[in-house]
């Protein structure tokens, strides 16, 4: 089986793609040659993920699903959240993102913070979501190579180390985006 995800991202695509069974083939949107930029207008990440797939469905007819994650961090009144991506500007630098975020934190006691996937996958005319949440505190300094975006910086409830330090096996076990793959694999297998 053949599925679009609707992401340039190559990191996400690798992290998913070893989630899934072997007979589900992702696709990347270079592949079925979607090359602009997907709106992300909505105010909400359930209302992005549903944005992308719908448009990827309307214009280029495969099936397919599309995510969107956001950190929410509760002393910041859940921000970065929707804008994860580009809290710092449009440029969508991890390394600004990260720094914007500890610096808006710097004189908070609460780090609470949870990151959340939602997917949209839609099949012929069906659409279902499916939503991952992964709690943890925001740490004061990076730690760790591993992951992308907020990684270093992200520190999961019960672990001792970022999800940058912890192996792409160890991290899809307990992330928000391996939740959320769980339940659209258990989607596609029944």
């Amino acid at each position: 089986m053949k599925l679009v995800f609707a992401t340039n991202n190559l990191n996400k695509l690798k992290e998913v793609q070893k989630l899934l069974p072997s007979h589900i083939r992702l696709i990347g949107l270079s592949e079925i040659g979607c090359t602009e930029e997907i709106p992300e207008t909505s105010d909400t990440i359930e209302g992005n993920a549903i944005q992308k797939a719908t448009y990827v469905k309307k214009n280029y007819g495969y099936d397919c699903f599309a995510d969107d994650t956001g950190l929410e961090i509760k002393a910041l009144n859940g921000d970065p959240g929707v804008y994860s991506a580009r809290y710092a500007g449009e440029a969508k630098d991890a390394e600004a993102n990260m720094k914007k975020v500890l610096e808006n934190l710097k004189d908070k006691n609460n780090r609470e913070a949870q990151f959340k996937t939602v997917i949209s996958l839609i099949i012929g005319e069906n659409m279902n979501t499916f939503t991952g949440i992964c709690s943890g505190n925001i740490i004061s300094e990076k730690k760790g190579t591993h992951g992308f975006g907020y990684d270093p910086i992200f520190q999961p409830k019960g672990y001792d180390q970022t999800f940058a330090e912890l192996t792409l096996s160890e991290k899809n076990l307990i992330s928000h985006r391996g939740k959320a793959i769980k339940q659209l694999v258990e989607f596609l297998t029944n």
